[in-house]
């Protein structure tokens, strides 16, 4: 009995995603299957948790999956007698996507179909339950939340909206009732009413889920006699029979060498919702007064979502005797190794452990250490001994990776060893620190680095001239993170870390430093009248005017003292809308340049010139622009540069 129906929209973003999954063109459907007997499996995970303090939760029957196929009808059920939903929780779980960056994800599918690219969906957004809609015209919903009176039905069409009643359920649980296309609507679409379409997908994909998946399936039998004989002679008669689909091995606890590569693959999609194939898998097992079972695997592509602070499914599934305590047990991993995805199973915690205990536990403490140890033992293999899924993981994570340093845990020099950068020796390819450090120049008191907004930007930096001109490498910072981090790298292998766009630069020889002092103290002499001018006309702009050691070519630069904040850095706090104070920075000249020299005679002749006021202006705009920065106010800038073109031409 049925009472109450309600129509309700879809969220703008379900409408996006559900047009996407109908319409876009995915080669392998039977993903959907998977993606609801997952669901079922968290439901069931779910209840029994819950019911290790509420005992009348529990279900009369043993805790299953069953599949139900109807050819006639052309109908799916997948049903559980999980936890189930309430009638708020099913419009909050299916009607909305409560997930940052949702909208920005969305439209970069959106362009990727438009320009009938590849599109990969599934693995970037963990679409779980949505996916039926590829094989569906019609999905309907009955559930009941455990210690309910009352159910719900659910039913929708993909269209924009769907319909919600109430409904009376006998047992706690939810049941998913597929009603697929016609057989003729697309030719490649399989039977999903086949009974051996459903066993193979069951093996292939869900083989290792905790509970029994039954299915109703008919067989032909002859008859037996009283005490349950076959009798030859007897014919044969159809019986109905429930059939277990999958072997329910925890696949965590097998050795290594006793599961395939591809049930692996195929566990790791099940806990992560990703469609794509891990990058590495990782087994550990930690044994002594302690003792746990981990299965861990590094992705082999970001989620879209990975740099949202509400990101979904970060963190390690947590077991006890293999119960599952907790979906996504954060504590297990930090925050720069989010990314990794798996499962533990420990014997020496409690069953009843909650979010309060874990953070206050010593032995997840224990278990979190040894972990971490294990994946950055892992990073640092595949750094050696497979560059190329190294380079991958890298250009993924490295972001992620770099975080660490924000707030370190173990031994810094375990993840400064991981680093990757591009660099002035070779901008086609990442070089380690280690490997710098050996190509680096023997009297070398520092590692270089330049940070800048894009490798474009630092690649023709003024500030490398020098350096480039010495034979000295200059590793390439590009990333936000990098300036986040770079005050807590500390040293390397006994060298530090150097800005070559903050402070002063000497990359003279010993015998060279007594020459060039004398050199400077006469070039100095001889501008620092032009140089104050210069200044009194920047003053809004720069705290110094001072000659360069870094210039060869370019007439000038924007430097900051050691400890500023860079131009990057100030960019990162005005996007988070903190407050802050523009650091005014130093203006270095090249005293070998002709502009120069050139500025210098129009000051001998009148000190007091307008246009030094307007070449000041340029100087400092060049400066700004040369560096990747932004013009302050571009227009003015323009208007200078065509004034001052007129004049000369």
């Amino acid at each position: 009995m049925k009472s109450g129906k309600k129509k309700h929209e879809f969220q703008t973003e379900v409408k996006q995603l559900l047009d996407l999954m109908i319409h876009a063109l995915y080669t392998n459907k039977d993903i959907f299957l998977r993606e609801l007997i997952s669901n079922c499996s968290d439901a069931l995970d779910k209840l029994r948790l819950e019911s290790l303090t509420k005992q009348d939760l529990l279900p009369e029957e043993e805790f299953k999956i069953f599949l139900k196929v109807d050819p006639l009808k052309r109908t799916l059920s997948v049903e559980d007698n999980g936890i189930g939903m309430s009638r708020q929780e099913i419009i909050e779980n299916i009607g909305t996507i409560a997930r940052s960056g949702t909208k920005e994800f969305l439209g970069t599918v959106q362009k990727k179909k438009e320009k009938d690219e590849s599109i990969d969906l599934i693995g970037q957004f963990g679409v779980g339950f949505y996916s039926c809609f590829m094989v569906a015209e019609k999905v309907e919903v009955e559930t009941r939340r455990a210690g309910e009176e009352s159910g719900t039905h659910w039913e929708s069409t993909g269209d924009g909206g769907y319909l919600v009643q109430e409904m009376e359920k006998d047992v706690a649980g939810t049941r998913v009732i597929v009603h697929l296309k016609p057989e003729d609507a697309e030719a490649e679409l399989k039977d999903y009413t086949s009974e051996q379409t459903i066993r193979s997908i069951v093996k292939k994909y869900s083989d290792f889920v905790a509970y029994p998946i039954q299915m109703e399936v008919e067989r032909k039998e002859k008859g037996t006699d009283s005490e349950g004989r076959v009798k030859e002679d007897a014919p044969e008669k159809t019986v109905i029979r429930q059939d277990t689909l999958n072997s329910m091995k925890a696949i965590w606890m097998q050795p290594k060498d006793k599961v395939s590569d591809e049930e692996y693959k195929e566990f790791y999609k099940h806990i992560s919702h990703d469609w794509n194939d891990p990058l590495e898998s990782i087994t550990a097992k930690l044994e002594g007064t302690l003792e746990a079972q981990a299965l861990l695997f590094i992705p082999s592509k970001a989620p879209f979502d990975l740099h949202f602070q509400e990101g979904a499914n970060r963190g390690i599934q947590l077991y006890v005797n293999r119960i599952f305590i907790m979906d996504e047990c954060r504590d297990l991993m930090p925050e720069y190794l989010r990314f990794i995805r798996g499962v533990v199973d420990s014997d020496s915690l409690s069953l009843n452990i909650s979010r309060e205990m874990l953070q206050q536990n010593h032995q997840i403490r224990a278990i979190r250490k040894f972990l971490v140890k294990k994946v950055l033992d892992t990073f640092s293999e595949m750094k050696d001994k497979k560059r190329e899924q190294y380079l991958i993981l890298w250009q993924e994570f490295g972001s992620v990776i770099k975080q660490g340093f924000l707030n370190w845990e173990e031994k810094k020099e375990r993840l400064l060893d991981l680093l990757l950068y591009r660099s002035s020796h070779n901008v086609e390819t990442f070089t380690s620190l280690r490997d710098y450090l050996d190509r680096s120049k023997e009297d070398q008191e520092a590692i270089y680095y330049l940070t800048g907004p894009s490798q474009e930007a630092v690649e023709n930096s003024p500030h490398l001239e020098a350096f480039k001109e010495k034979g000295y490498e200059v590793l390439y910072w590009t990333e936000p993170v990098d300036e986040l981090v770079a005050p807590n790298l500390g040293e390397y292998q006994g060298k530090k870390f150097q800005s070559v766009g903050k402070g002063e630069i000497d990359l003279a020889s010993t015998k060279e430093k007594e020459k060039l002092d004398d050199q400077k103290k006469e070039q100095t002499k001889t501008y620092r009248n032009l140089m104050e001018c210069l200044k009194a006309h920047l003053e809004e702009e720069v705290k110094e005017v001072r000659l360069s050691n870094r210039l060869t070519a370019s007439a000038v630069c924007l430097v900051g003292e050691t400890n500023d904040v860079s131009p990057v850095m100030e960019d990162l706090i005005k996007r988070s809308g903190q407050p802050f104070s523009k650091t005014k920075r130093i203006l270095e000249l090249n005293p070998k340049h002709p502009v120069l020299e050139k500025l210098q005679g129009i000051f001998a002749q009148e000190p007091k010139a307008r246009e030094l006021k307007d070449y000041a202006q340029l100087l400092y705009g060049q400066a700004v622009l040369a560096e990747g920065s932004q013009l302050a106010d571009p227009a003015s800038f323009s208007k200078l540069v065509a004034e001052m073109m007129t004049k000369s031409i």
